[in-house]
This record gives C-alpha cells, sequence and structure tokens, in this order.
C-alpha cells in the first residue's frame, strides 16, 4: 500500500482546480488511487481556504465550506486533528515554521506518519532537516 499523504492547503487548491503540478507528486497521487493508499487533508486547510477566500486571495465557484465538502466528497480523506497534535505544534523541532496553519500540518504528518506534500519552501525545508518526510508539489 502506499505511503499516506497529506495535502497542504496550497496542493489541496493546486489539485482541486487541475493545476501543474510536479511529475513526482503526480506520480505518488496516482499510486495512492491505484493502491488504495491514503490521500488526506487536515481540517486547518477548510481553515486555510475560508480565510483565504474572506480576504479575496482566492475566488472559488462556491462557498468555502461547499468547496472543502466536494473535496473529501471526491476522495479526499479527513486526517484527525487531536488537541496533542494541535499541542506538538507548538514545539516542533528544528527552524520554526512561522505559519500556524503550515505548524499544525508538519505536526499532523508527524503524529500520524504521512508524508507532506507542499511547494512551501520551510515545509520542505523541516523534512530536508529530517524532521518529516514530504514530496514537493
Amino acid at each position: 500500500m502506499a505511503r499516506p499523504i497529506l495535502l497542504d492547503t496550497c496542493a489541496l487548491l493546486w489539485l482541486a482546480n487541475g493545476d501543474q503540478m510536479s511529475v513526482a507528486a503526480m506520480d505518488a497521487i496516482a499510486e495512492a488511487d491505484q493502491e488504495g493508499g491514503i490521500l488526506a487533508v487536515s481540517p486547518i486547510s477548510a481553515w486555510e481556504v475560508g480565510q483565504l477566500c474572506a480576504r479575496g486571495r482566492i475566488v472559488l465557484p462556491r462557498h468555502p465550506l461547499a468547496w472543502f465538502d466536494a473535496a473529501l466528497d471526491a476522495g479526499l480523506s479527513l486526517a484527525p486533528l487531536a488537541p496533542a497534535v494541535l499541542v506538538e505544534s507548538s514545539f516542533l523541532p528544528g527552524q520554526v515554521l512561522r505559519d500556524p496553519a503550515d505548524r499544525i500540518i508538519a505536526a499532523t504528518a508527524r503524529a500520524l506518519g504521512y508524508r507532506i506534500m507542499t511547494r512551501d519552501r520551510l515545509l520542505l525545508d523541516f523534512a530536508a532537516a529530517g524532521h518529516a518526510q514530504a514530496i514537493a508539489c
């Protein structure tokens, strides 16, 4: 079975919009699809999508919650967000990730043993330092 993947919010948006992603990212998604692997998003991504819409940084074809629910209905899993993960996000090793959503995504991936799919340089550096596993998208 393919190793589970946790999409960061940008990866979720790119995947849902059919935007171009790296070959490695597309291969990992195809592998997860073919082998029944987990392709998940964090509940914090719903908050982040809502914030991006509210601030006018993105425009979605429907209300952010309906859009997020449609992404889940299309086959994405919702990763659990336990209090322990939220606390752990405050004590991550290495270089401090400034974005609270990124910290929660990183802590979630570490707790569940998921790979993070991201284009965020700080998350990729966090993984390169050995604190998580990541797939650049």
